[in-house]
């Protein structure tokens, strides 16, 4: 990840000390060490562009809605950004939005987009299609405990975007990066799940980190940051020049959330 460090303390004269032996081409300094027995791979999990449901506060799920055209101009400008990173892949859930998303990335770099429907956002079941209102309203059980009727599970989600994520990593050489472009629910949950350390926790440790994490949310509190230095979650929408439904995040912001706050999140 570091440069080399530059070349420095030569002196003014260029006098050469006849104790000091010329570098050996060959010699293995710490940083050099480092970074050839370095195997890892990284992962820049990039969120969609804007859609005209994310505007509307819509449950998408996997209903195939396309970009906008504030989601596509979102998508170019976030393209330049992440073509300076020099992906050497990159992979995309299959549903529109999200392909359309990684299309101007691929244009730039001369990349292939890969797809995968493991990516997919959470399938929403009765919900998609819905406002959060309408949500409340009809489902006020199930929205309490966020279980969409006929949808998929958390768990089920996490289990299937984890594996993708490593499916991927496991197709690159080391020291290589790839973006990932996928949906807000499917990255988030996909991540946690990658990063997690020790055992799967139960249901009544999930339920009763979710009413913490509300509660906390109430009170005003941050969101945690994820402290993994390889994985960084893109979330991909341009700068705020129209009004955004809450929890829509702006581009440039190379953060990844541990959890999203309380309120309505349109995946």
């Amino acid at each position: 990840m570091g440069r080399d460090a530059a070349g420095g303390g030569s002196s003014a004269s260029g006098a050469r000390d006849p104790e000091r032996r010329s570098p050996d081409p060959d010699a293995r300094t710490p940083e050099s060490g480092a970074r050839r027995s370095d195997h890892s791979v990284k992962l820049v999990l990039w969120r969609h562009g804007q859609t005209e449901w994310n505007m509307q506060g819509r449950f998408q799920g996997q209903t195939d809605i396309p970009l906008d055209e504030v989601g596509q101009q979102q998508a170019e400008r976030a393209a330049r950004l992440l073509a300076a990173l020099q992906p050497n892949a990159i992979f995309s859930s299959d549903l529109i939005r999200a392909a359309a998303t990684a299309a101007p990335l691929a244009r730039l770099t001369g990349l292939t987009v890969t797809p995968d429907k493991d990516l997919r956002e959470r399938y929403g079941g009765l919900w998609e299609g819905l406002t959060d209102t309408e949500i409340r309203a009809r489902y006020p059980v199930e929205h309490s405990q966020w279980r969409p009727p006929e949808g998929e599970t958390s768990a089920a989600v996490a289990d299937r975007a984890c594996a993708a994520m490593e499916r991927i990593s496991n197709t690159l050489t080391p020291g290589s990066l790839a973006v990932v472009a996928s949906h807000g629910a499917a990255l988030r949950l996909g991540a946690a799940r990658l990063l997690v350390v020790g055992p799967r926790p139960s249901a009544r440790q999930v339920a009763a980190h979710r009413a913490q994490r509300r509660n906390t949310a109430r009170a005003g509190a941050q969101r945690r940051p994820l402290t993994a230095s390889d994985l960084v979650h893109w979330r991909g929408a341009a700068g705020r020049s129209t009004p955004q439904p809450r929890g829509y995040s702006s581009v440039g912001r190379a953060l990844a959330w541990h959890a999203r706050g309380q309120g309505f999140e349109s995946p």
